[in-house]
């Protein structure tokens, strides 16, 4: 008996298994997107509260506001894969936009695109096995 007790701690069963998976695929309930929701934002509204220029705040009002709405899709529609992939461009895009769009002299809106940026693209990643878990649990179901 005292074996059968250690074997179950060390592996789960396939039902507590499904049960720890059970949250990635109900909508409205993954963290990493509610992140992502919060970091886009962030970024859309910081041109309230750091300097910018017009280039500079449309450039992460439009980002900011991508980011956002594809959390919110991501929170809505649980397997949808493409959708964290496209967090990770997006965080990408936000991390390397003070550099292409020309605004790192401006230090708070360049420090508030990079770990924007940075936390969105890592969020993005993060939820990847999420939704391909979700992605797979919803396939299987039809």
């Amino acid at each position: 008996m005292a074996g059968d007790e250690a074997a179950k701690r060390r592996f789960p069963d396939f039902s507590e298994v499904i049960a720890m998976a059970e949250p990635a695929t109900r909508a409205w309930t993954r963290p990493h997107d509610w992140a992502e929701v919060v970091l886009g934002v962030v970024a859309a509204l910081s041109f309230l509260w750091v300097d910018t220029d017009n280039t500079t705040m449309w450039t992460m009002i439009v980002l900011g506001a991508l980011i956002a709405l594809d959390g919110l899709l991501s929170l809505a529609l649980p397997g949808l894969v493409y959708g964290e992939g496209l967090q990770v461009v997006l965080g990408a895009l936000l991390v390397i936009s003070p550099w292409v769009m020309g605004y790192t002299a401006m230090t708070g809106a360049s420090l508030t695109s990079w770990i924007a940026g940075g936390l969105t693209l890592l969020a993005g990643a993060a939820a990847l096995p999420l939704a391909n878990a979700a992605h797979g649990r919803m396939a299987g179901q039809h």
